[in-house]
């Protein structure tokens, strides 16, 4: 049983923060400057931009005086994870991708139902509710764990979610 909207979120995301892990670990790590066009962000490029980008909507979010439109998105992911060092090895992007999870759930789960069924406006200037904040770092999660999985079939290797589903016989 839910203990409410925010606690499925919470859960929601989550999952497809092990699901994104599940994919950048597949990854061989002297792989993680693959980029399938010169154009697309490398593997670790994109793992840091996951786990600034959670930090930034989750972050904003649970700020009591969250706006999306008081910074620009830079400045927004400056503030909410500004702390993460410039160069990272795939190894430590894949910590931190770990230790953000643990981040993400303790500034969703520090604050309760009332807080989460505020109002907070987007980057558009449009309004969501704060936990439909929650539930979109969720899909923003995805989108670019889908992201990893295509790079991994770009390389050659069968995606972590194919594994799981079909075991020996994934392709």
């Amino acid at each position: 049983m839910s203990d409410g909207v925010h606690a499925d979120a919470i859960e929601a995301f989550g999952y497809a923060r092990m699901g994104t892990i599940g994919e950048a670990k597949n990854i061989p790590v002297e792989r993680w400057d693959f980029r399938p066009d010169a154009n697309a962000k490398s593997v670790s490029e994109l793992v840091r931009h996951i786990i600034e980008a959670s930090l930034m909507l989750i972050g904003e979010a649970a700020d009591p005086e969250g706006d999306f439109t008081r910074r620009s998105p830079a400045a927004h992911v400056s503030h909410h994870a500004g702390d993460m060092p410039e160069a990272l090895s795939s190894g430590e992007l894949l910590e931190a991708l770990e230790s953000s999870l643990e981040t993400c759930n303790e500034r969703m789960r520090d604050l309760g139902e009332d807080h989460w069924s505020g109002d907070i406006k987007r980057f558009d200037g449009e309004t969501w509710k704060r936990v439909t904040y929650l539930f979109y770092a969720g899909a923003h999660e995805y989108y670019h764990c889908g992201q990893l999985a295509t790079y991994a079939r770009s390389m050659g290797l069968v995606p972590a979610l194919t594994q799981q589903i079909h075991g020996d016989d994934a392709s």
